[in-house]
Parts: structure tokens; sequence; C-alpha cells
């Protein structure tokens, strides 16, 4: 999951750089807030969620899969409907909360699975005992 998760986000970075340079190149920055929401949300906020379930296996499991479909649905939703707004095309605007719920769910999904499922492994609680110990 957290390979696929960043793969994914890989995407959402080249086409937010795409963006960002045809904004420049042309002068039109109308889309800013697509390209902006696109790569904090798709690039980095996903880009994240991967290096958290590649580190821990256990969360990469459902709640990891359900927030990484939440996503990933979202954000195109929310990211076309927020265009097609931008560009005139009112009647998608609704897309926009639509995909905009299922970002917040997925990211809820993506906390709860963070204080249920991301400990502290075994190695480390050794190694801060030890320094503990040793720095008294």
């Amino acid at each position: 999951m957290g390979i696929r998760m960043l793969k994914i986000a890989s995407f959402y970075f080249l086409v937010g750089v795409v963006m960002g340079m045809g904004m420049s190149m042309t002068e039109s920055f109308s889309l800013s807030p697509v390209h902006v929401h696109l790569n904090l949300i798709g690039w980095v906020s996903m880009a994240i969620g991967g290096l958290v379930y590649d580190r821990f296996p256990a969360a990469a499991r459902t709640l990891g899969k359900l927030h990484f479909w939440m996503h990933n649905i979202g954000v195109p939703l929310m990211m076309g409907g927020l265009a097609a707004y931008i560009l005139g095309f009112a009647s998608l605007a609704p897309l926009i909360p639509v995909g905009g719920v299922l970002i917040v769910i997925g990211t809820l999904l993506f906390f709860i699975n963070i204080v249920r499922n991301v400990h502290a492994s075994k190695e480390a609680h050794a190694d801060r005992s030890a320094t503990h110990h040793t720095a008294g």
C-alpha cells in the first residue's frame, strides 16, 4: 500500500508541477487554487501516507486501504470540480464538496489508523531505554 500511495502521489506532483509551469508560461493564474490543493492534498499528503504505510505495514491494512480510496476518489472530484467552476462551468461545482467530504473522511481514517496502528518498534523502545539509563 505504501509504495502504491507514493506512486500516485508522484503522479499528483507531476500534474501539479505541469500546471504550475503552464500557468507561468501563459501568465494565467486562475487555476492557482487547484494547483496548490493538488500539490498539498495530492502530492504531500499522499506521499506522507505512503511513507507511513511503508514503514508501518500494520497501518497499511483495512484502514490504510480505505484512506487510499477515499483520498484518491476525493482528490480528482474536488480538483476537477474546482477547476470546472473556476473556468465557468458552475454546474460541476457540486463535485467540490463531494470530493472534499471524501478527502475529510480519508483524513479522519488516516488519523484513526495512526493512533491505532503506528507504534514505536521494540528496537526504538530498547534504544530509548538504554539512552535514558546511561544518560543519568
